[in-house]
């Protein structure tokens, strides 16, 4: 019996004046999709996720207010003035026909984002290659975990954030958390390694800042923005001098390693003591300490990832993984510690440039036909890959670019590297469409605002950082003009004329999901609604087992390596790397790191969090992060409102001082508008992420005419 997606759990009432039932959900921000009920305008956590297991941070205790903020939008804009929905829809398709008629299906783009749901991502990509013919569609999930998705899909053959089940941090003996700070940005996160070290495990921490999450740390290695990967290549250097390699496991288990061995014998102690300031007695420490440990892991973060090297960064980290014989071990490992909402599933089923459901290739042409065939249209007429990211965002409204771009669920004039410049690009549009519950600094540059559904008025499903699917219910009634993301796609395809290829109904989506998946490798085809509901998630891969039956439903695999990697012949891949300097250094002009990142308050670009009064009055404006020592030689007090500049803009911020922070290295939380005026859009060669995290900056006290200026 198909099960309610509005129950169980506690009554809704009287949520935008309407009577729902049943509200067992998920919180709305991070990828440990936090589970939760909402009734009455209000929350309880629910203890039956593990990923949480009756936690929430700050976020999610008042996940509800977005429910009812005055800001949200129900009613369409057309530049600017409110009109039905017929008519924002009659004006999109009409537009959309005129400019592909003139200028062909790649001059409309799409642009979609990390915290849809599996059911929207999917249908997203479906309306991009079959609705619109177009090869231009991306994310921005492409500026998180693309880095990281790079590296293991090399190594291991698949690409799913943590390839063991999160309650497996609770029982090993060591970690090493590069490049994450998991205190603020995802604090239930933390109890898994408190019960970890609760049992005398041991914490190391490689982060350029002291935070939150360092402070928890045994050992904290305070590296230089940039250098994360000449730090692991001396780690990795150590590990094998020193006796810890497991030669056992490397014969068995994969390829490569003696190409690795000979590249990082360069990488010795002292010079990466010079490179990255850590010093030699940490890193011997941390190696030690990975080493020993009877069950140790290896986790990266975007402080690791956001740059142009960022694959061959967490390359360097699987390396050292492999060469202690971690990944594939039950209670050890490699993993990435996926940011967004649905980082995992958004980068598994089709709204990637080079991507079709399941995790196939675009440009495979036996993923291509199958996929065709669920959609029911001829293999040809499947577009190729289209540009990254960046690439599309640069390429918006130039002579050989797109001149439309439809968004959903991202707001780039906050998020994007470099944003000024984006921002110009998006201007160039001849016709911008975005979908939206608040009027985000991108939707306020729309032609076209199409007010949609929000978390908690929908139903569908999401892949949190562990690969679990888990079913998100509708847990209230949504404000009337509003609707969700399936239905404005189906009301656009109607007016395109398919109509009938994209249903508004998530479960009717998802199902079509499944069979697009269906041997693929995130293969969806085994999990449904209701094994989700009854089991609290399903593991992926899950193949469905209809050929055979009699052997029941495929259990899921929470630990998908412990037999085999994903690759032909069933062993990781080692891949020598080398270090490099970040693509922007350092000089007498802008002699400061810049490095950015979250603070517990907010979440990516603040379009919601900065609408929560609790929130904004916990960090109301944006900061910058300033060592004693460097405040004092440039005559700046707590408090003082100072210029940062770069090579592409500058921005203005209140000081923070204060020791935690190395005295060459700048932070700024990326929050609000303007941090992502100063960041470097250099690309990654191989994940096309943007250097995010490190660029040459100059920092200023403002004088008391710039502020009377400013005023």
């Amino acid at each position: 019996m198909p099960i309610s997606l509005h129950a169980p759990g506690p009554v809704m009432s009287q949520v935008h004046g309407d009577t729902t039932v049943g509200s067992a959900t998920h919180c709305p921000y991070c990828a440990l999709q936090c589970g939760m009920y909402v009734a009455n305008g209000e929350i309880t956590p629910r203890e039956d996720i593990p990923a949480n297991a009756g936690g929430l941070c700050q976020k999610g205790w008042t996940a509800a207010e977005l429910l009812t903020s005055p800001e949200r939008i129900t009613t369409p804009l057309l530049h600017g003035k409110p009109v039905t929905w017929e008519e924002a829809l009659d004006y999109t398709a009409g537009r959309l026909r005129a400019i592909r008629a003139e200028h062909g299906p790649d001059a409309v783009a799409v642009f979609g984002g990390g915290g849809l749901t599996n059911e929207k991502a999917y249908q997203l990509g479906k309306f991009a290659r079959v609705a619109l013919r177009t090869s231009q569609i991306d994310y921005n999930g492409r500026f998180c975990m693309s880095s990281a998705a790079a590296a293991v899909n090399r190594a291991f053959g698949m690409d799913r954030g943590l390839p063991f089940p999160i309650t497996d941090i609770g029982r090993a003996d060591a970690v090493l958390l590069a490049g994450g700070n998991v205190a603020e940005t995802m604090p239930p996160f933390v109890r898994h390694l408190t019960a970890m070290r609760s049992r005398g495990g041991r914490l190391v921490v490689i982060d350029p800042r002291l935070t939150q999450t360092a402070r928890l740390a045994d050992l904290h290695l305070q590296a230089t923005p940039g250098t994360d990967l000449a730090l692991a290549l001396g780690l990795l250097h150590i590990a094998v001098a020193e006796g810890h390699a497991d030669l056992g496991y490397l014969a068995a288990r994969t390829t490569g390693f003696e190409a690795v061995r000979a590249s990082v014998s360069a990488w010795w102690p002292e010079r990466v003591e010079r490179v990255t300031g850590v010093p030699v007695a940490q890193m011997r420490e941390a190696v030690r300490i990975l080493g020993e440990a009877g069950r140790a892991m290896i986790l990266t973060g975007r402080g690791a990832e956001q740059h142009a090297k960022g694959t061959d960064t967490v390359t360097a980290f699987v390396n050292l993984a492999l060469t202690l014989g971690l990944p594939g071990r039950e209670g050890s490992g490699y993993g990435c510690v996926t940011g967004q909402g649905n980082g995992q599933g958004g980068r598994e089923h089709g709204q990637k440039a080079d991507q079709l459901p399941g995790y196939r290739k675009i440009d495979d042409p036996a993923a291509r036909a199958h996929v065709a065939a669920v959609w029911g249209v001829d293999p040809a007429d499947l577009p190729g890959p289209g540009r990254s990211a960046y690439e599309l965002l640069d390429a918006l409204g130039t002579p050989e670019g797109p001149r439309a771009l439809l968004l959903f669920g991202s707001n780039p004039v906050v998020s994007a590297p470099r944003a000024g410049h984006v921002t110009e690009r998006l201007a160039a549009l001849d016709l911008l469409v975005v979908a939206d519950f608040v009027l985000s600094e991108t939707a306020a540059m729309a032609d076209v605002v199409l007010p949609t559904t929000q978390w908690a008025e929908e139903s569908g499903t999401m892949t949190n950082l562990e690969g679990r699917v888990l079913l998100r219910r509708q847990a209230a009634a949504p404000p009337p003009g509003a609707r969700s993301d399936l239905r404005i796609l189906g009301g656009l395809a109607e007016r395109l004329g398919c109509g009938e290829k994209f249903p508004a109904d998530p479960r009717t989506v998802f199902d079509e999901l499944r069979r697009a998946s269906a041997g693929g490798i995130a293969d969806y085809s085994g999990i449904t609604y209701e094994r989700i509901a009854a089991e609290t998630g399903v593991f992926w891969p899950c193949p469905a087992t209809e050929t055979a039956p009699e052997a029941g439903p495929h259990p899921g695999t929470p630990r998908p390596f412990l037999d085999r990697f994903a690759t032909p012949d069933g062993r990781a891949r080692m891949v020598p790397v080398d270090h490099r300097p970040p693509a922007e250094d350092v000089d007498e002009e802008f002699p400061l790191y810049l490095t950015s990142g979250r603070v517990l308050a907010h979440y990516q670009s603040g379009a919601q969090t900065r609408r929560i009064r609790s929130l904004n009055q916990v960090a109301p404006e944006v900061f910058v992060e300033v060592h004693p020592d460097l405040a004092e030689r440039l005559n700046v007090a707590p408090g003082d409102r100072v210029r940062v500049r770069s090579r592409r803009g500058a921005a203005e911020a209140v000081a923070r001082v204060n020791a935690s922070i190395r005295p060459d290295t700048v932070f700024m939380p990326f929050h609000w508008e303007g941090v992502n005026l100063l960041t470097n859009p250099a690309l990654d060669p191989m994940s096309r992420m943007p250097e995010f995290k490190v660029c040459a900056a100059a920092l200023e006290r403002c004088t008391g005419e710039d502020m009377e200026r400013d005023a």
